[in-house]
């Protein structure tokens, strides 16, 4: 934004603020309001030119579109959604409560008002609710001038023209994806069928999940994907810029929930202090409580820590260790499944690789753990009594436990949780190495009782 926009904040009035934003960016102009109350930001669209206060609405960078459009009058804010791209608006009246909703979508054009109702019907992380209705398509038997005259005549209400999709005149059956760039290079005179590449192009079904459509977008390194029901008729696209969106909300959600944090459905400045307890205090607690299972476990050997008091030095060690391990597995089992490089019937496949790699780093740390011990001995450092050979040998047989427990647990968490329809970002990482604690602590003593009985024990 340039320097005419850098000190908004000292604006109080609203047609001030639009004078000075009518010709900034759609998203410098979203960023704008998203300093400023909802009823604030209303004003100032209100004073925008139709098609600027249009093109801010359609930014989904625009925060709380919902309560902004409510406080518009009915008059002024139905042509804006009427400008507005099908699945935005639809997303806008997700956030909309009733009566609010259906006044606003009995008030809208034939063609908005078939568009919205048709989007809303699709689960939220569908591709359904994710694609756009204005697309350019036309029968098979055109030739490519008439098509070129009909993109000239409906650009304008268009969201994008990537590509033109080939419908069966009869059956609207999609045909093709005709290229924008091979349309224009085209010969006027030949059919639109020829020009278009002799492949059937690469669909989506509306009920797929949003990872998929990235997925595919990626694969085939497409600017838009068409979205075909189960007779194969056109019933939308998904553009590179709406998935790139969803992408980065949901990436957000999943790096939250990994962090022990309810996702946030707000920016992190703009959370009340009671909100942002109540997302942290669930996961805070839950942990916590679980934590407690390693004070009954630690409880539990009372005696042992009594006889042998140096053990309690290495306990930080031996829990932290398996917990990295575990967050490790968690991390790269979350991002496979999430990239479809993984399925639910592979998790033995998985399992076959953690174990004996789980053994190889514990075989590493514990190398390390004896070689620290044998150090600090050997010159000095602190005296770990008599049997400080058996405790090094204690130490390092314990990590390699451990640390192959972790990694287990932390790769099958994920699937497991997919196995019973949640979201493996759940996974969290200090939820594995609570987890992976407890266990530890029992992998722990549990080596030390055999090895060091009759010395320490």
């Amino acid at each position: 934004m340039n320097e005419t926009t850098t000190d908004t904040e000292e604006v109080v009035d609203p047609a001030a603020l639009a004078a000075r934003l009518a010709d900034e960016m759609p998203a410098d102009i979203a960023e704008a309001l998203n300093g400023e109350i909802p009823q604030f930001a209303a004003a100032v669209l209100q004073n925008l030119p139709l098609d600027t206060a249009i093109a801010a609405l359609d930014t989904p960078g625009l925060r709380d579109p919902g309560e902004i459009i409510e406080a518009i009058p009915r008059d002024r804010v139905v042509p804006m959604l009427s400008g507005m791209s099908a699945d935005r608006v639809a997303d806008v009246f997700l956030e909309l409560d009733e009566p609010v909703r259906s006044d606003l979508l009995a008030r809208l054009d034939t063609e908005t008002k078939a568009s919205v109702r048709q989007l809303l019907i699709y689960p939220e992380e569908s591709v359904g609710s994710l694609m756009t209705t204005e697309f350019v398509s036309v029968p098979a038997n055109w030739t490519v001038a008439q098509t070129l005259q009909h993109v000239r005549m409906v650009e304008r209400t268009r969201e994008t023209v990537y590509a033109i999709y080939i419908l069966d005149p009869r059956s609207k059956v999609l045909l093709r994806a005709l290229p924008l760039r091979r349309l224009i290079s085209a010969d006027p005179e030949d059919s639109v069928l020829t020009a278009a590449p002799k492949r059937r192009p690469v669909t989506l079904s509306p009920l797929a999940s949003r990872d998929e459509a990235a997925r595919v977008i990626s694969k085939y390194d497409l600017l838009a994907v068409p979205v075909v029901d189960g007779t194969g008729q056109l019933v939308g696209i998904v553009t590179v810029d709406d998935v790139i969106d969803a992408i980065v909300e949901r990436q957000t959600e999943e790096v939250q929930r990994f962090g022990g944090v309810e996702a946030l459905d707000e920016p992190y400045m703009d959370i009340g202090f009671a909100k942002m307890i109540r997302k942290r205090a669930g996961w805070l607690c839950a942990l916590f409580v679980s934590e407690m299972l390693t004070t009954s476990a630690m409880q539990g050997f009372q005696g042992e820590l009594e006889k042998a008091i140096v053990l309690t030095l290495f306990i930080p060690l031996i829990m932290s260790s398996g917990g990295n391990s575990g967050s490790q597995a968690t991390s790269l089992l979350i991002r496979a499944l999430a990239l479809r490089e993984l399925r639910l019937i592979d998790w033995w496949r998985v399992a076959l690789r953690e174990l004996p790699t789980g053994i190889m780093l514990g075989s590493i740390l514990g190398v390390i753990g004896i070689a620290r011990i044998t150090f600090w001995q050997v010159f000095g450092l602190y005296d770990y009594g008599p049997h400080w050979i058996l405790v090094a040998i204690t130490v390092g047989a314990a990590l390699v436990g451990i640390v192959t427990f972790g990694s287990m647990v932390g790769s099958m968490l994920p699937f497991l949780l997919r196995a019973v329809g949640f979201d493996p970002a759940a996974a969290s990482a200090p939820f594995v190495a609570t987890l992976v604690d407890v266990t530890g602590l029992v992998i722990y003593f549990g080596v030390a009782a055999l090895i060091l009985r009759g010395t320490l024990l």
